[in-house]
């Protein structure tokens, strides 16, 4: 009886021999790959690495998703050898992220950034705006991200030195580059179950959440600054240079309030005290069936906000027509009030007061200690939106010169110039502007895309809640897609209140940012609260 030698094996399917050795778990490195290899010289050097990037290719499209990268990245850039050595750069650091790796510091005091504690923050981060399905599993089933994001937030020698800065320096979290990945992490991986079975092992959990999501003073929602709807070149953070598939970009990530607003009041509103009182979370949480399209204006949001030079049509960080529809959510409001304290260090919890007091939001501004936020009561109130999206594209620029967007104005007006009167109709909506013919912007709805850039757009709805009907008119900003809100009540008394948040997740997102008086300065510190709105299911 003759034995074939490993030799004669053709090349194909010795191949598909590695590969079906590769991809026997989805989960997980390829272990039973590297006994194939060891089997005999030959074997080696057809399916090593550096000699077969192809093959490496071929597992890494099993084990991780790649449909956004060639739609975003371009099919030009996701060579063999580029997905090779990307599914190399993965598999270290996802082992990094199992063992534990960097999420907690013994000294905070002396501690200094590793470059190996960004790389992983963004690999994660970029995985799960990229993520199909895969990318998820591999990051929570292998890696388990999740407990390490639990360390790394809420340990007493959690890297993010959050329950540090609180407990020993009585001061607040800081926010830098990792810790507003590491919290849109947690909300991107969040799921109630097992992160409400986790704040009994962790009694800063509470406390750094609500720091992190209601001190408005200390978080800001953007950057550049809301009072920019076309922020100058010295106002953009200088960006990081990240390489994702061995390409150099220049990123910056979203500030961490939005996500830490998400995942307090989706925590909130799932507590024993929301249940009983009858109250509905607003499906805030994110859906683990959401398709990776839904997160590609966050990736160009990132991008974009590491830009030096600000384009003044609307880029890709917004998809038109994206809010158009019915939306339900909840706002907050503050009360002081210690005999009625409920949000502690082992619940989270709402009350359902309908009135609030300052003196605790004065205190905050005046440079208040995390206590003086941390001891204050939160109520909340249910509203609801119906929205219609208006624009102006470049076509319409051109075809009516000397037709251009209306101008930036005061901020606390959502950006309209003081004076502007707007005229809807059933598709269009006419802007008079003062010292400026009429402006007409079409409904997003109704008018099919002319192939030309968006350069305005425009927001108008109405609304009610406890506090009565209102009616919204907003703006979006070009550079990154942040929405503002005036928020007008109809019957006078209740003041007009601006809303400033962005679309997280695209069309069937949430909207999540902060609301603010309109009495206050647009260059100082206002009375603010936080918000969360979902699309009507």
């Amino acid at each position: 009886m003759t034995t074939e030698s490993p030799i004669s094996v053709p090349q194909e399917v010795l191949e598909h021999i590695a590969f079906f050795a590769a991809t026997q778990n989805l989960i997980g490195p390829p272990t039973d790959l590297p006994p194939l290899l060891l089997t005999c010289r030959h074997i080696y050097q057809t399916l090593s690495f550096e000699a077969n990037p192809c093959l490496y290719a071929r597992i890494f499209a099993y084990k991780f998703d790649t449909r956004s990268v060639f739609r975003r990245l371009g099919a030009h850039v996701i060579t063999p050898r580029v997905l090779a050595n990307e599914l190399r750069k993965r598999w270290i650091h996802l082992k990094w992220i199992r063992a534990r790796t960097s999420c907690r510091i013994r000294h905070p005091e002396s501690y200094q950034l590793s470059h190996t504690l960004i790389d992983l923050l963004w690999l994660a981060y970029l995985m799960m705006i990229e993520n199909d399905g895969k990318n998820e599993q591999q990051l929570l089933d292998y890696a388990e991200m999740d407990a390490w994001l639990m360390e790394y937030w809420f340990d007493d020698q959690g890297a993010s030195s959050a329950a540090h800065m609180i407990v020993v320096q009585h001061a607040w979290p800081i926010q830098d580059e990792k810790n507003s990945i590491a919290m849109w992490l947690l909300w991107l991986l969040l799921r109630p179950g097992p992160i409400m079975r986790h704040i009994v092992r962790y009694p800063y959990m509470a406390t750094i959440i609500k720091l992190t999501a209601l001190a408005a003073n200390h978080y800001p929602v953007c950057y550049p600054s809301w009072t920019e709807f076309l922020p100058r070149s010295e106002a953009v953070l200088p960006p990081s240079v990240i390489t994702h598939f061995t390409e150099t970009y220049r990123l910056n990530p979203p500030t961490l309030a939005p996500a830490a607003i998400l995942i307090f009041l989706t925590l909130a509103l799932l507590s024993p005290q929301a249940n009983r009182a009858g109250v509905q979370s607003p499906a805030s949480s994110p859906l683990s069936t959401r398709r990776s399209e839904d997160w590609d204006a966050d990736w160009y949001r990132c991008i974009n906000i590491g830009q030096s030079e600000c384009c003044r049509a609307v880029s890709e960080t917004y998809v038109l027509g994206s809010v158009e529809g019915v939306w339900e959510g909840v706002f907050t409001v503050r009360m002081i009030g210690l005999s009625l304290y409920v949000l502690n260090r082992s619940h989270f919890s709402l009350l359902f007061y309908q009135y609030t007091e300052f003196t605790a939001y004065s205190m905050l501004l005046s440079g208040g200690a995390p206590p003086v936020l941390d001891n204050c009561l939160v109520a909340h109130h249910r509203q609801t939106w119906k929205l219609r999206e208006y624009y102006l594209s470049e076509h319409q620029a051109l075809a009516q010169e000397p037709c251009r967007p209306v101008g930036p104005g005061d901020p606390l007006k959502a950006h309209f110039p003081t004076g502007t009167r707007l005229q809807e109709h059933s598709d269009s909506v006419e802007v008079h502007e003062p010292g400026r013919d009429a402006i007409h912007y079409r409904r997003a709805s109704h008018a099919k895309s002319d192939g030309h850039r968006v350069m305005d757009i425009i927001i108008l709805g109405e609304g009610h809640s406890a506090w009565g009907q209102f009616n919204l008119y907003g703006r979006v900003r070009p550079l990154d897609g942040f929405m503002s809100f005036s928020k007008e009540y109809i019957d006078g008394d209740r003041a007009r209140w601006l809303y400033r948040g962005y679309l997280v997740g695209n069309v069937n997102g949430h909207i999540s940012g902060r609301w603010r008086d309109t009495l206050s300065p647009s260059d100082l510190p206002g009375y603010e609260g936080c918000f969360v709105m979902s699309r009507r299911r």
